[in-house]
């Protein structure tokens, strides 16, 4: 499994402007590791898990640069490609799961659905046998198949979510905020369970949250995104010992950490930066507090630094 983002940039087409939601993005992932996708809301992570699989929604379009998965050239392929690709090489998990699932089917014709749309081959008997097990293995009762959506909790739902999304056996699984509205118990049984499916499936996997504790616990590396843009991108050791682009510093700082016998919770001042009229220089130069008078005029690129790669003047 290898994918390979290169300079990719997405644009939503509004009445106001271009509004760029992914902005020259590269991204090389490694067959079997995790890497997280942190950053604010609006920060465009979850519009780089969707143009993955050519999932962006109108009036969002990938206006240049590459995805290159297993091959497969996703931006220029034909439609009948990429769908083949969805499910079957890469499985999503997707934000709410309550509005993913359709509420008026039950459990078992969306596995159903699913497995024959790629496998025709398949009894809708045999189908339904594969969901049962699947949910068997993320602790769901096999009868409860025929359960529809709202049956479940969310917790149960965001299990039957990873089910769909590992069905077809992927080698890669985009988890987008997997643990989203769910209570704390919940979201720890949520990441366990993908840590054991990612360790007994050999599975690569792309987890985009904001919870920078879930990406402590199971990421191999991490990439930090704002205003669409990447800032900085790091082994996840490294990251939360040394980070270097002051937006990573801010987003731990504003993190409680229990094993500090003092800490002085610290906020980022200001709000995200408006993309339809974005500043000049480096976006995160208005809430900045080491910037300088080059930040404001020209915008800085990612570049290497010790084991890192960050897009900060401080390090040019």
């Amino acid at each position: 499994m290898s994918l390979d983002i290169d300079s990719l940039t997405v644009e939503y087409h509004t009445f106001a402007a271009k509004v760029k939601a992914v902005d020259r993005v590269s991204l090389s992932v490694n067959e079997g590791e995790t890497i997280g996708l942190v950053g604010e809301s609006g920060c465009g992570k979850s519009t780089l898990g969707l143009s993955i699989l050519r999932l962006v929604p109108p009036p969002g379009k990938i206006s240049s640069g590459k995805i290159i998965l297993n091959g497969i050239d996703v931006v220029n392929c034909p439609e009948s490609e990429i769908r083949r690709a969805r499910g079957k090489l890469v499985g999503y998990i997707f934000q709410d799961p309550m509005t993913s699932l359709n509420p008026v089917k039950k459990i078992g014709t969306h596995f159903v659905e699913m497995i024959r749309t790629h496998e025709p081959k398949v009894t809708r008997e045999e189908a339904l046998k594969r969901g049962q097990d699947v949910l068997e293995q993320l602790g769901i009762l096999p009868e409860r198949i025929d359960d529809f959506p709202h049956q479940f909790s969310g917790g149960m739902r965001q299990r039957v979510m990873i089910g769909l999304a590992l069905a077809l056996n992927p080698s890669l699984v985009i988890a987008d905020e997997p643990t989203t509205s769910l209570d704390v118990i919940v979201e720890a049984q949520i990441v366990e369970i993908l840590k054991h499916l990612k360790e007994s499936l050999k599975l690569t996997l792309i987890l985009i949250t904001h919870n920078i504790g879930i990406v402590a616990e199971t990421a191999d590396r991490v990439a930090v995104m704002y205003a669409g843009r990447m800032v900085e991108l790091a082994e996840t050791r490294e990251l939360f010992d040394q980070p270097l682009h002051p937006y990573t510093q801010a987003l731990l700082n504003s993190v409680p950490n229990i094993t500090r016998k003092y800490q002085v919770l610290s906020w980022i001042p200001g709000a995200p930066p408006d993309l339809t009229s974005p500043p000049s220089g480096c976006l995160f130069h208005p809430r900045c507090p080491f910037a300088f008078d080059v930040c404001r005029r020209e915008e800085p690129t990612l570049i290497k630094h010790k084991n890192s790669e960050v897009a900060c003047h401080l390090y040019g």
